[in-house]
């Protein structure tokens, strides 16, 4: 996409839509907290899908070369699966931890990438990216507190779901050079939808009327969040509006307060901290990385 009117308007302009993004993101997180314990996870992620692919899908009839790509549909298929699996976990956690904890170790995604990189796609691994690797992952230590009989169940799922976010963000990387981030933000979503439907037909519960305009309003949500992101990484290296993205946790920490009574440790602050300086000290050393 061409940029215009310099170097700054598009930095700001990406800047400005990452940390909407980061705005829609909290308000997704405080969704799922209103809608768990009665709606399973799955059901969520399957309502996520399809309204989010409903509200895409006018601007795919009005622009159907969208929808051209030069990889598979087995592909998008399976990167759609990973997706799905992550957002179940992440859901899961947000229901059964505080939001702050589990959206603080989301945030441990990027370290996984690093790892992943270095482990599957065989790229060097540098003094800087050990660094921030071991404080990444010294960061998800302090928020998590492991106790002597382990992890907690919501911080389990939620380094689950980072760590398969990480795996999609690997696949990204080769699929954002043959397709453009619209046609594979597209696919996504119109492939999610069958697939979320055969899993959550195991847990299926039908949401009452107001569980369902709250489903409506998350998978909008989520559409309007993966295309805004999407659009801010196309306008500016991941480096630097990766690290606005961690604007979600104060987000989410005030309205967790506000709506939960919800309040973050001190610990939970500084591990997210931590967390959020070493992906800042990983992403100096990449390029862009497209939105997932």
């Amino acid at each position: 996409m061409a940029l215009v009117g310099g170097n700054s308007q598009p930095m700001a302009k990406a800047l400005a839509l990452v940390v909407l993004a980061a705005a829609l993101g909290a308000c997704d997180a405080v969704i799922v907290r209103l809608l768990a314990g009665n709606v399973h996870s799955f059901v969520i992620g399957f309502f996520r899908a399809a309204f989010g692919a409903m509200a895409i899908l006018p601007w795919v009839i009005l622009r159907p070369e969208v929808l051209k790509t030069n990889f598979p549909l087995t592909q998008h298929a399976l990167r759609a699966g990973l997706k799905l699996l992550a957002l179940v976990a992440l859901f899961a956690a947000l229901g059964l931890g505080r939001l702050t904890d589990v959206m603080a170790i989301a945030f441990t995604s990027p370290i996984f990438v690093g790892l992943g990189a270095w482990a599957m796609l065989g790229e060097v691994m540098t003094l800087r990216k050990i660094l921030a690797l071991v404080a990444g992952f010294a960061g998800a230590v302090i928020i998590i507190k492991p106790a002597a009989g382990g992890i907690s169940a919501a911080a389990g799922l939620a380094l689950f779901g980072a760590a398969m976010t990480a795996l999609i963000q690997l696949m990204l990387k080769s699929m954002s050079a043959g397709d453009r981030p619209d046609t594979l933000v597209v696919w996504n979503l119109l492939l999610t939808t069958p697939i979320a439907l055969v899993l959550a037909l195991f847990f299926w519960t039908t949401p009452s009327p107001h569980e369902l305009g709250l489903l409506a309003l998350q998978g909008a949500l989520g559409a309007l969040c993966m295309v805004v992101m999407t659009r801010a990484m196309s306008l500016a290296d991941a480096s630097v509006v990766a690290p606005f993205d961690f604007l979600r946790l104060p987000f989410v920490a005030v309205m967790a307060w506000l709506m939960f009574g919800e309040t973050a440790s001190p610990s939970t602050w500084a591990g997210a901290a931590i967390v959020c300086l070493a992906t800042m000290l990983a992403s100096r050393s990449g390029g862009r990385q497209p939105a997932g």
